[in-house]
Formats: C-alpha cells, structure tokens, sequence
C-alpha cells in the first residue's frame, strides 16, 4: 500500500514503539496511587510532560506554570477548549474552516443559545481579518473565547495566528488554537504564540493513537468536562495514560528533532505529486496553492470524476487517500472547508486529499501519480460514455 493519509494519522515510529513498551514492562501504572509502583508511574508520567511542555516552549514545571492536560485525543482536548474556557454563556467566535470537534461542539452551544460568530475565508481558505476584526473587536458583546485553526487539515493553509492573537489580546479575549496538523511538522512555539490553549494529538506526528493534549497558558482556568477524580489538578478526571504520554513525548522529540529534513521530504513529495498530476490530468485543481500551506498536504479535485469513486478506485489499487476529514469520511456530505471556500461544486464533489510524512518516498509518490492518472482517465472516460448513453 502507498500510504498518503497522514493527515488523518501517521504510523507508530518505530522508536515510540519501543519506548511504550519500555514503559509498559516497568510495572503497574497508576500514577495517582501511594505505593512505590505508583510512585514510579508518578515519575515517568511528570518526566514525560515536562519534556513535552519544554519541546512546545511552555513552562509546565513551575507549580504556577503552564498546564499540559492530557486526554483522549484532540477531539476531546478542543472539546475541552470550546466548553471549557470562557465564560459559557459568551459569544463564540470561530473560523468557517474549523475541525468537525470545533465546529460541532460550537454549534452545539449555539442550539442551546448560545451566541455563535464564524468568521469566513477568503478563496485560499485564509481567514477574513477584517471579517475577524469586525467579530472578535467591533461587535458588542466581547466574545468569551476565539478558536482558529494553526493549520487546515483539508488544505494545509497556514492561518494568520499573529494577527489573530492581536485582535484577541486588544479585547482581552482569550484565543484557543488547535494546532493539531501543525505540531510536529513545523516550528511552533508556545511562548511566542499568544494563545490562551493549544491543542495537539500524538497519532499526527508518528505517536500513539488514543493521547493528546490541551497545553494551557498559565492563569488560564479550564473547568473539567469530566468529572469522577481530582486527577490533572481537577481539569480532567480519569487515570492518566502513562505509556501514552511517553509514547506522545518520544514522538515529539523525535517530530522536532528530524522537522527540517522532514518538511523538505514531504514538501517534495507535494510538489512531485501536483507537477505530476497536473502535466498528465487536463483541469487538475490544487486548493490552497496560493496561501502557505503545510509542507505535507495536498488537496486536489479531479473535475469529471465523483470523489467517493475515485478514492474506492484507488483504494482498490493500493493507495490510501480521503475525501476530506477523517472524522468525517464516513459521510458523503461535501467538504465544509471547500464549502467555505465558495470552491465551485463540481470541484468540491471531486476533491481527495493526500498526505505525506517522513516515511514517504519519492519512488512512491511517482508510482501514485501513475495510478491515480490511470484511474482518473478510465472513470473520466467512463462517465462520458454513460453520459452520451
């Protein structure tokens, strides 16, 4: 298999495999219990997130610091952002382009009454600052919390975290922003990002599926969504996962450290990949190629041919793509985020995203665009005939 859905989720390295398994053959692993096996989860749990909170910039040591809540994944960690900071009867502020997790737990407020605003984008899938700076700094009253993606998990396009965090930090309201497609494949930095909470998922940068994290800047309060223990200083009940922090702070560690030779392998790929495509399909449409993008993603639409038949056709023949999120692949609903775009319908109803990561190849990549230019002729040729039918 050709495998070109990393931005659904990357495979387990190799070394946070073993590193995991290190952690597992150690002993019991409840770190919140007295004894000595406890204690000694207790210490490979606080090991794991102080390494974490020190690759992200933040300072989660000080007993005044930063906070590293971990949870299930990043669905659960912007959950927690959007229900949890703020005050919950304040307006809402989010871009159109949001993940489902963001998006539906917004609109989930908004049916309960609570004040929802979306901020549109622009043809590239850029946030609209003036649009921005209408809702977060101009319309009364001030919103609770702000929620604006680092990187699109559709497209790739960067957003303008700075210009955004300044319209919040003008008001004094606080920014969440899922950074969950950009950690690990390119430099962030918590201290140099104004941001109230990040969110961030280990399965995106070749760690464990079933952690992530909700990082939280110091005299930030959170109130916990689940409830049942006093674990993570009353944030978050539950017993932590210790291997999976370990596996999620190995993961990160090994992300930064090979990030420069990983963002040129992959932004290679992208290139190849397009190039590829567009010399051989007439029509081949690359969204977002006009706004910087994640060097790992591309999302493209083959006019003519029907997205869901397309990926089956390549899945069949051994690639691994998606039609959009992966938390909403199971639907055959139209991209929201090319929605949001105004990308026309036609384009919208045949667009795949692809992506890469530090394990993809160059001979791959060719070996893709020689599958996927078959396939894209013989349905292409297949629909014109069903037509003159």
């Amino acid at each position: 298999m050709i495998y070109l859905d990393n931005n659904a989720t990357t495979r387990l390295a190799p070394e946070v495999a073993e590193a995991m398994a290190r952690c597992w053959a150690s002993g019991p692993l409840n770190p919140s219990s007295q004894h000595a096996a406890g204690r000694a989860a207790r210490n490979q749990l606080d090991q794991a997130l102080s390494q974490i909170g020190q690759l992200l910039g933040a300072d989660v040591d000080s007993p005044a610091g930063d906070a590293l809540i971990l949870t299930s994944g990043g669905t659960e960690a912007n959950n927690l952002a959007i229900f949890g900071i703020g005050d919950p009867a304040g307006p809402l502020v989010l871009s159109s382009i949001e993940h489902p997790s963001v998006m539906a737990a917004a609109r989930s407020q908004a049916a309960r009454g609570r004040p929802l605003r979306v901020i549109p984008v622009d043809s590239s899938g850029l946030v609209d600052l003036v649009a921005a700076r209408e809702l977060i700094a101009e319309q009364t009253p001030r919103p609770a919390l702000v929620s604006v993606m680092a990187a699109n998990n559709e497209t790739g396009v960067l957003q303008p975290l700075g210009q955004i965090a300044e319209l919040c930090r003008l008001v004094g309201v606080p920014l969440h922003v899922d950074a969950v497609q950009m950690i690990g494949k390119l430099p962030f930095d918590f201290a140099q990002v104004d941001a109230a909470a990040i969110t961030l998922a280990a399965h995106k940068f070749h760690g464990p599926v079933g952690v992530g994290a909700l990082l939280v800047r110091a005299g930030v309060e959170v109130q916990p969504q689940i409830y049942g223990g006093d674990q993570q200083l009353n944030r978050r009940g539950g017993t932590e996962p210790v291997a999976l922090a370990v596996g999620m702070a190995a993961a990160l560690r090994l992300a930064i450290e090979t990030q420069a030779e990983t963002a040129a392998r992959t932004a290679e790929c992208r290139d190849r990949l397009e190039t590829g495509l567009g010399q051989r399909l007439e029509g081949l449409v690359v969204h977002g190629a006009a706004a910087p993008r994640l060097p790992s993603t591309a999302c493209l639409s083959f006019p003519g041919v029907d997205r869901q038949t397309m990926l089956l056709a390549l899945d069949f023949a051994g690639i691994a793509c998606s039609s959009g999120s992966a938390c909403a692949s199971g639907s055959s609903q139209p991209s929201p985020v090319l929605l949001a775009m105004g990308v026309p319908a036609a384009q919208v109803d045949s667009a795949l995203r692809f992506g890469f990561s530090r394990y993809s190849t160059s001979a791959e990549v060719d070996q893709a665009v020689d599958i996927i230019s078959r396939h894209y002729n013989r349905l292409s040729r297949k629909r014109v005939v069903e037509k003159v039918e």
